[in-house]
């Protein structure tokens, strides 16, 4: 229990120290930022009311007058209340509105890729590293080949066969616009058929990663005495590659695993991009090239969040899977 409690402790730590380098860091910023994002504003057509400046001015510390103490603990009276702000590239929605509309399909995109690329990277890479020096090991520079290749260019070289060429997939969208979101089939479907060219992208071009890391991580277990023994006693070679080898070479990749699933909330970039796909990745972008700042803090908070909290779920599983984990605390 003790060493859970540690676990917990250190990353409501880290959230602190988050939260606090994420009201910092505007506040150290050069020039007024207030005065470039009212100005923003008025170019949308959006109302530059006192009650909106001193909204940004809270958000961004540009309010002088207030002690900084006290704009800190308005921050963080913000933060869990969920007012993260005014978006101004999506004026006049809320940060936390626009962040909410996006990251769904980012989630559901990026989450099952990447779960897909992990689970089938794990589970070839056990295989080449027990088989090795068989037909199998090809599969290694193969994947790695694909691995290399730059995530946009392999997107836009699957839209041109895919999309363009066969006609397979459509080429951009999250699905068919014709069709009002909701839970149906109907539009379940078409989000599914237009998300499966991006996710396939990812697919790709992450599961040599992940075959290659359990791939050499089996080479250095089945060598181990454990290995020998359970052989030497005849054991099945199913079941000393599973529950002998196999079980401890995974526990690397589920600690990489575990930084990629927090990851999984600040989208795929690039993908989104080259899919126009309505992710939280595309709107990091939009606030950037708009310097919507309030979007750009209320993403980095929420990646940062997601960053921490997958890490220690994982992180105390760790210690469920490997007891050593918890030897001497």
């Amino acid at each position: 229990m003790r060493y859970y409690a540690r676990k917990i402790g250190f990353y409501l730590v880290a959230l602190w120290a988050a939260l606090t380098l994420n009201f910092l860091i505007p506040r150290l910023m050069p020039g007024n930022p207030v005065d470039i994002l009212m100005a923003k504003l008025q170019q949308r057509g959006g109302v530059v009311d006192p009650e909106a400046r001193r909204s940004y001015e809270l958000l961004l510390g540009a309010n002088t007058d207030e002690p900084l103490l006290s704009q800190y603990f308005s921050y963080l009276g913000n933060m869990a209340r969920g007012d993260l702000g005014v978006s101004v590239s999506a004026f006049p929605a809320p940060v936390s509105d626009v962040i909410w509309q996006s990251l769904p399909w980012t989630i559901v995109l990026v989450g099952i890729a990447t779960l897909i690329s992990f689970v089938l990277g794990v589970v070839l890479g056990a295989l080449v590293g027990w088989r090795r020096g068989t037909w199998l090991d090809s599969l290694v520079p193969a994947t790695t080949v694909l691995s290399a290749v730059p995530y946009f260019w392999l997107a836009l070289i699957l839209a041109a066969i895919f999309a363009s060429a066969l006609r397979w997939f459509p080429l951009l969208g999250g699905y068919d616009v014709s069709l009002m979101p909701g839970w149906n089939w109907e539009f379940i479907s078409s989000a599914v058929y237009y998300g499966t060219l991006p996710a396939l992208t990812i697919v790709i071009s992450s599961v040599g990663g992940w075959l290659l890391g359990m791939r050499n991580m089996m080479v250095s277990t089945s060598s181990d005495d454990y290995i020998l023994t359970a052989q030497a006693k005849g054991l099945r070679e199913g079941r000393i590659m599973t529950r002998y080898a196999a079980r401890n070479a995974v526990l690397p990749s589920v600690a990489g695993f575990a930084i990629s699933l927090g990851f999984v909330v600040s989208g795929s970039i690039v993908t989104e991009q080259v899919f126009s796909y309505p992710g939280i990745g595309s709107k990091l972008l939009q606030a950037v090239q708009n310097n919507d700042y309030a979007l750009m803090q209320g993403i980095f908070l929420v990646i940062t969040v997601a960053v921490l909290g997958a890490n220690m779920i994982v992180d105390l599983l760790y210690g469920v899977i490997d007891p050593r984990t918890r030897v001497g605390n």
